[in-house]
């Protein structure tokens, strides 16, 4: 199996998660969000196709990081072969984070569709979800671009069937979670 990647993994990185991880770059997005700060991760057909087990090596090898995060582009574009990376470094005490532009309850819908997607979130810690707004951009935001955007206890929000943020990431810019509340049903 083959994954479309838009850059080598990115050792070390602070900004992309909590710890230090390592990032996988996905290639490929439907959002094309205005003022997306990866704009060469759109195109489906660009970045190169690398084998799953090549980057499962290359995880294997890492040395000194807290987990991985997948961004890109859009991982969940990728679901299947962004889970089975998943589970490898889970499997290595790795954790895992991924940004995507749906949303979670987008991510829900399309999972009884498509299998592969809940399968992906069934590895994910951390998700933060939604579009880059670039009217709603804020520069003190911890972890993410636009105010919109949630950083989402994927296990727990499976689990409790409702979504469940990573409070920490809040309790200094007076989130309100009342501007992001839903009527869905996980199933």
């Amino acid at each position: 199996m083959k994954i479309r990647l838009a850059a080598d993994l990115q050792q070390d990185s602070i900004v992309d998660g909590e710890g230090v991880r390592t990032v996988i770059w996905t290639q490929g997005c439907p959002h094309n969000c205005k003022g997306c700060h990866n704009p060469d991760t759109h195109d489906f057909n660009d970045g190169a196709l690398i084998d799953v087990e090549e980057v499962k090596n290359k995880i294997l090898n890492l040395k000194n990081q807290d987990g991985i995060t997948f961004s890109g582009g859009d991982p969940m574009c990728q679901p299947k072969e962004c889970a089975e990376i998943a589970l490898f470094a889970k499997s290595l005490g790795l954790n895992i984070w991924c940004y995507t532009g749906y949303t979670f309850e987008q991510l829900i819908i399309l999972s009884k569709t498509k299998k592969e997607i809940l399968d992906f979130l069934n590895c994910i810690d951390v998700l933060i979800d939604g579009k880059f707004v670039l009217a709603e951009r804020n520069l003190d935001l911890v972890f993410r671009g636009s105010s919109n955007q949630r950083i989402i206890d994927v296990q727990k929000s499976l689990q409790q069937n409702e979504i469940c943020l990573v409070q920490k990431y809040y309790e200094e810019d007076n989130y309100n979670i009342l501007d992001h509340e839903s009527n869905f049903v996980f199933v």
